[in-house]
């Protein structure tokens, strides 16, 4: 079983806390980018840099093997000011670590120079550091990028830290673990007028409200009841028009999530079927967009079970859900797990006032106290899988 010893332990709250208080966002992460290439290259492991714009690449070979994984941690922040008044809180106004990717990047530096020291596995790990998921385009970057041509790996590993999980715990699911993110925007095109006469022309926020409860339709009578749960809402409506005027257009918008990409592709079909009927009938025009920013992010069987093994090992079986409930949050992971197989999974950040503040909060921080439970996790899912 790997245990990480408080040497390094206190070195990864030393990095992490430095990543808090020095948060880049999107694929602006340079700073953030230089501090961890020139973290891994102490550990003589070689770095490559700029692929996906920021990301970079730790490579570290050991023995003979030709097996190779990947192990992938995110290193952009949010836009929120924060409100938490410690000692390695946020320098930088308007920008803080509120989703826990400073220690995401600290427990894998920590499994990185676990390995390098020990270096009792047989194969290559590959130490992935992504820029820009908060906006769902980082992990694509790096693919189209060439990461999993230039760096060939059998699977691909995602870890992501979660406050009301009593910490150190550890829960996980083969499939669906996270929904997918779209938004749509429609704009419905009548002809506006006075509003006293209606009748000469064509009024689209009428149109529009046909619209909005047609939307309505769309999981409950083309999904499957059973196997293909999914969320449409409608967010935002927006018109020309004032109090005693019919407005030309109206601009509908909103947001969808679902598990499957079966799923995603019968919503996008449905909405623009609706949206056209509905408008047709009315005599209105529309523009329809549908824009996919996450994938659902779905576990492969195999992969799902070394994970859960490794996990088992190092925080202890009782501490493993293996057969979670799945997430309607979204991650750009997903776009890794469309093209290798692997896992992604979720470590508990602890519980009321130690860890348990929601992601995204100005009064978030990550819990120090699982940096080794994350490094351990990572280092044994790497000596079980390169023997």
């Amino acid at each position: 079983m790997t245990t990480i010893d408080e040497t390094l332990i206190a070195k990864m709250t030393e990095w992490r806390r430095h990543m808090h208080q020095h948060p880049e966002c999107g694929f602006e992460v340079e700073q953030t980018s230089d501090f961890i290439a020139r973290t891994l290259e102490s550990f003589d492991i070689e770095v490559v840099r700029n692929i996906g714009h920021t990301g970079l690449v730790g490579i570290l070979r050991c023995g003979d093997g030709d097996a190779a994984i990947g192990l992938r941690a995110d290193m952009d922040a949010l836009f929120i000011h924060e409100q938490n008044e410690f000692e390695h809180r946020s320098r930088h106004d308007g920008k803080m670590h509120a989703c826990g990717h400073d220690g995401h990047s600290a427990m894998l530096l920590g499994a990185a120079c676990q390995l390098a020291q020990t270096r009792n596995f047989n194969g290559t790990v590959y130490f992935i550091f992504q820029p820009d998921e908060e906006r769902g385009k980082g992990a694509q970057a790096m693919i189209d990028d060439g990461l999993f041509e230039r760096f060939p790996m059998q699977a691909v590993y995602g870890l992501h830290n979660l406050p009301g999980l009593p910490a150190g715990s550890f829960t996980v699911r083969p499939g669906s673990l996270m929904a997918s993110e779209s938004s749509f925007e429609i704009l419905v095109k009548g002809v506006g007028g006075h509003a006293a006469m209606p009748h000469t022309g064509v009024d689209p926020i009428v149109t529009a409200s046909q619209v909005v409860l047609g939307l309505q339709t769309i999981v409950s009578r083309n999904l499957s009841a059973i196997h293909e749960t999914a969320v449409v809402s409608v967010t935002e409506l927006e018109t020309d028009g004032t109090v005693n005027v019919i407005p030309n257009q109206v601009r509908i918008k909103g947001d969808c999530r679902c598990f499957t990409e079966d799923s995603l592709a019968k919503i996008e079909q449905s909405m623009e079927r609706i949206v056209s009927g509905i408008c047709q009938a009315a005599g209105a025009s529309y523009e329809f967009n549908f824009i996919n920013t996450f994938y659902p992010t779905v576990n492969s069987t195999a992969e799902t079970a070394h994970a859960v093994a490794a996990a088992e090992k190092v925080l202890g079986e009782e501490n493993v859900n293996p057969a979670c409930d799945p997430f309607t949050i979204s991650e750009d992971f997903s776009s890794m797990l469309r093209v290798k197989p692997g896992c992604y999974a979720l470590l508990g950040n602890g519980t009321e006032s130690v860890g348990g503040c929601a992601l995204h909060n100005p009064h978030y921080d990550f819990n120090d106290a699982i940096l080794g439970k994350g490094a351990a996790y990572w280092t044994q899912l790497v000596l079980d899988q390169l023997k």
